[in-house]
Parts: structure tokens; sequence; C-alpha cells
């Protein structure tokens, strides 16, 4: 039953529900009872068809043909960075249904309302405009591949059409969508990785950069846990009763099967094509029978409108966490359009030179989310102790300061990037002198921030707490 409370909630006040084709109300709202639904089993079709698109394949790529990387060592690479990433998918996950609130508003029991002024804005603009222009750039290029006299710019348009509307309905069409896409993408993407292993030469030796595995790993790792700021946006409609361990497994699970076995098919690539190797759909779909192919470009297209529903849905999420008012009823799905179009701009920038585009993107990703993760994993174990009522009054109270968060965010950022960044816009001091560390960058911002918090919250964060 609905309560009277319940009715300042438009997500409550218009029964939502599990309604599939309705523009979801509201914005940052926690979920009531009465309108939670699903099962932890949905997660791993939510999670896995995302990832069933080129900008997978391509994290694969970049292992062999930029850092040198043998097949074999890129593969270890691509399993140890996606495991890391969506280990930690899967705690994320396990939060939404205790508390009913997005990734970014349990954030700010870490971070404070102000202070998480800096990972919700972060997470925006990566989210909404970073990632949102990355997936569109790969189903563009896939399209123009199928159709060739369709100007990559209007192919750009289709695609993001496609995406803004599904982010505009919101949360149930998003889960939908993901799920009736999987049979299709997973059966066409599974027989053409199959085809271009059978042509590969996963023996061929490499020669790799210094520090290659490790700038590969960290490759894998951001590319896994850029969904991490996401993960209770899609688990928070869940009823609270439901088991939360098999809620992150199954999360966490379809990350970690489509990555490594599309970043896997991406590696093997390289040296089935030869000289022709690029970052580039047509040049995957390439070696693949024609018919194939063209149904490859394709799910390519359809993938890349997978990923990006929830990209575009979750960065509108992340800057309503941000504590802007907006005075609309639909605020999410209004803000959803804004980064939708912002990100095609960027996206129609992005168009030349993708493959170095992309390399750096993906470790400018781990950059921010390792320290991130620092904090809020830390302040969840400090908190273990308190009940889902404290944790989500904290969450809630726009009052709450602790900076503890941001300051040990900050620190673990500085001093990780500029001692042990290493991609083609900045080389950190350590690295220019000791080039086999290659990119450590997300794990000692994760270390650094993760002590610090330690240090620093029982004297900025619970204080603050007990003078609201």
């Amino acid at each position: 039953m609905t309560t009277t409370g319940d009715l300042d909630n438009p997500i409550a006040a218009e029964h939502y529900g599990h309604r599939t084709v309705a523009v979801e109300p509201g914005g940052v709202e926690q979920i009531p009872e009465s309108e939670r639904h699903g099962t932890p089993l949905q997660l791993l079709w939510t999670w896995t068809s995302p990832n069933l698109e080129f900008a997978t394949i391509g994290v694969g790529i970049i292992g062999p043909l930029f850092f040198g990387l043998s097949f074999w060592q890129c593969f270890l690479a691509i399993v140890v960075g996606t495991a890391l990433g969506s280990a930690t998918h899967g705690v994320l996950s396990g939060w939404g249904p205790r508390n009913g609130l997005c990734q970014m508003v349990l954030s700010r029991t870490g971070f404070g309302f102000l202070g998480n002024i800096l990972p919700a804005g972060l997470n925006a603009v990566i989210a909404g405009v970073g990632w949102f222009a990355v997936n569109s750039i790969s189903g563009a290029l896939a399209l123009h591949a199928l159709i060739d006299g369709l100007p990559k710019v209007v192919c750009l348009l289709v695609i993001v059409a496609a995406q803004l509307t599904l982010a505009f309905y919101g949360h149930n069409l998003v889960h939908a969508f993901e799920r009736y896409a999987l049979p299709v993408l997973a059966l066409v993407f599974l027989i053409g990785a199959v085809i271009v292993f059978a042509k590969s030469d996963p023996g061929a030796p490499g020669k790799p950069i210094p520090g290659a595995w490790l700038i590969e790993a960290a490759a894998a790792f951001g590319y896994a846990c850029g969904w991490n700021p996401y993960a209770s946006d899609y688990t928070r409609y869940l009823p609270s009763s439901v088991d939360r361990v098999k809620t992150g497994l199954y999360a966490g699970l379809g990350i970690f099967v489509s990555c490594v076995v599309l970043e896997t098919a991406g590696a093997a690539m390289v040296s089935a094509a030869g000289k022709a190797a690029n970052v580039d759909p047509g040049v995957y779909t390439g070696l693949l029978p024609t018919f194939l192919g063209d149904l490859t470009l394709l799910c390519i297209a359809v993938g890349a409108v997978a990923a990006n529903a929830l990209n575009i849905y979750s960065g509108a999420m992340s800057f309503m966490a941000l504590g802007v008012k907006l005075p609309l009823h639909r605020a999410r799905a209004v803000v959803a359009v804004v980064f939708g179009v912002l990100g095609f701009v960027v996206a129609i920038l992005g168009l030349k030179n993708a493959g170095e585009n992309y390399e750096n993107f993906l470790l400018v990703i781990a950059y921010w989310i390792g320290p991130w993760l620092g904090v809020v994993l830390t302040d969840r174990y400090l908190r273990r102790g308190e009940s889902t009522e404290e944790l989500t009054a904290t969450a809630t109270d726009t009052t709450y300061r602790n900076w503890a968060g941001p300051i040990a965010m900050g620190v673990g950022m500085v001093i990780s990037i500029w001692l042990f960044s290493n991609q083609t816009k900045y080389v950190g001091l350590v690295v220019k002198h000791e080039p086999h560390v290659g990119d450590i960058t997300f794990l000692v911002g994760f270390v650094v921030a993760a002590a610090l918090y330690l240090v620093l919250y029982p004297a900025m964060g619970k204080r603050a707490k007990m003078a609201v």
C-alpha cells in the first residue's frame, strides 16, 4: 500500500511500479516499497547486453596493437582487470535494494552533501557525455560500415536518437530493452568471436612496450569499473527483501563474462587482421562471412544503444544527485535529453583518432573511480554497524557534511596521477624513470584515498554528523 508520506514522492504518487512504456517520474527520490519489483536475475542481462558492443572489443584490440602484448599476455591482463572491476560492481549493486537509492546519492555518506559534488559531477560529465560519446562513435562507425552511403554524422544522429528515447522513458524500459536485446546480441557476437579465434594466431610473440601488461590491465579495469558509479541505479527498485549476495553476483557476472569474451576476441582480431588491424568495427567484421559481418555491424549499433541508454540515464541521475532543483515533475527525463545533446556534439568531434582517444579515456576513468571506490568502500566498512534507516537518513540529509571523503579522493587522485599516470597526454614522475611500472594509477589512488579516509573520518565525518 502507498502511505501518505509516499504521496510526496512522484514515483509512488504515479504508481510507476513495473510499467514499462511509461516515462519514469521524479529524479533521485528513494524508491518506496510499494513500487519495488523485479528479481536479482534480471541484472544478468542488464549488465551483459551493454557490453556486447564494439567498445568492449576495442579494449582487447589496444593490448596487442598499441602496447605490443602477445595474445596470452593480453588475455591475462583482461581477466585480472575485469575481475577487479566486476567484483566492486557486485558489491555496490548489493547496496541498492537495502536503501532504494541511486549510487551517487549513497555516495553522500562518504562525501557529505556538498563534498559529493566531486564524484557526482565527474560521473555526470563522464557518463552522460564522455561514455555516451565513446559508444555513440562505435555505433555510428558500425552503421556507416553497414550502409556505406550514409554519412557518419547521419549514422551518429540515428544512434543518438534511439539512445535518447530509451533513457527518456527511464528505468523499466531500459531493463526491458537489455533483456530482449541479449539473446540476439549474445548469439551473433559469440559466433563471430569463434570465427575470429579460428583465424587468429594466439601463439604469435609480442613486443610489449615497458609496463604494457599493467597498462592493459588498467584499461580493462577502467572499462569494467566504469559501470561502478551506476551500480545501485539499477538495483534500487528491487524489493528490500531480495538476497543481496545474489544481487551482487548476477550484476558482477554479467559484466565479467561479457567483457572477458569480447575483449579476448578483440585481442585475437589483431593477429587475424594482420597489418589491417585497427580499432574499427569494419576491420573486425571484415574477418567474418559477409552475412554474419553485416549482422554483427547491426548488432554493434544495437549494442551501443544498449550501453548508452544506461550512460545517459545514470549521467542524469548523477547530475540530479548534485542537489540541483528543477521545477519539473519529470526532471530526470529532461536532464537525460540535455546530456544526450551534449554527448552528440562531443561524439562528432571525436570521430577522428577514435582508437587513441579511446585508450586515453579508459585510463582516465580508472584514475577517478579508483580513489572514489577507496572512499565509499572504506566508508561503508566503517558504518557496518549502522541500520538501513541510519544510512538512508545520512545519504538524504542535505545538511550532512563529511569533508574526509572529498579530501581523501582529491589527494588520492593528485598523488596517483602525478606519480603513476601513463598515457599519451601525461606520463607520471615515477613512470618516466621506471617505464616498466606501467600504469597502476587506479590502484595507488584507491589505496591512498582509503588510507587517508580511515584517518580523517573519525574527526571530520562523525563530528559533522553529530552536529546536524
